[in-house]
């Protein structure tokens, strides 16, 4: 693909098929991703990628901790609730998908099945747990860091026809994820990336999440003529 069409083609994916990815492509993907910049080439990302019966198992100690009311543990730090205008972004994506799903405003039983599907890590073939070195936590640096690497995964994932969606659900439960990722306390867990073949007859893969336009994100100072 060009360029252009990556970026502008991409959408998150929540729905994939029950297909398997070769080991070969996702190391073909990870080697672009990590072209990423990093502060100072400090490079503190690691990739902890999961498929098969440890991903089973993260699955189900996810859902059955939360079902039980366990308390997330996840390992970032989550700030105050959205509000707003990022409340209203949130809102307004979940109504989407909601609508694309067919799941109705008073519909609890869809809707805590949809909210499940995120600690299944949707139900992708595949699952990438992104962590960084503990040595570098309390730096900012790092979490933005592993921002980067994310999105040159999602981007790289989607020039090869591979669909992924960042998500924080699939690692709320950071025991779970840590025990059966095998991932040793000097990293930390940011995030969950799950990565599979889109099924294109999964409503809610046609959502296009709406954008703010440049006007709106940019500031230009000093292009007067």
């Amino acid at each position: 693909m060009e360029f252009d069409d990556v970026i502008m083609g991409r959408r998150s994916i929540r729905g994939y098929l029950d297909k398997p990815v070769p080991r070969d492509l996702i190391e073909e993907i990870l080697s672009l991703a990590i072209r990423a910049p990093s502060s100072m080439n400090t490079q503190p990302w690691h990739f902890h990628v999961i498929t098969g019966e440890p991903l089973a198992k993260i699955r189900a100690g996810n859902t059955e901790r939360i079902l039980a009311g366990e308390p997330d543990s996840r390992e970032f730090r989550k700030g105050v609730p959205f509000a707003g205008v990022h409340r209203e972004r949130q809102i307004g994506v979940a109504k989407q998908l909601f609508t694309a799903m067919g799941i109705a405003r008073d519909d609890a039983p869809a809707r805590q099945d949809w909210v499940l599907r995120g600690f299944r890590q949707f139900d992708a073939p595949v699952c990438v747990i992104v962590t960084y070195d503990r040595a570098c936590d309390g730096s900012d640096d790092s979490p933005f860091d592993c921002g980067a690497v994310a999105t040159a995964l999602v981007n790289a994932a989607w020039s090869r026809g591979l669909g992924c969606v960042i998500n924080s659900q699939g690692i709320m439960q950071s025991p779970v994820v840590r025990e059966h990722a095998h991932i040793p306390e000097d990293q930390v867990i940011m995030k969950s990336i799950a990565l599979g073949w889109p099924d294109e007859s999964f409503p809610a893969n046609a959502v296009v999440s709406e954008r703010k336009s440049v006007a709106e994100a940019a500031v230009f100072v000093g292009f007067e003529s």
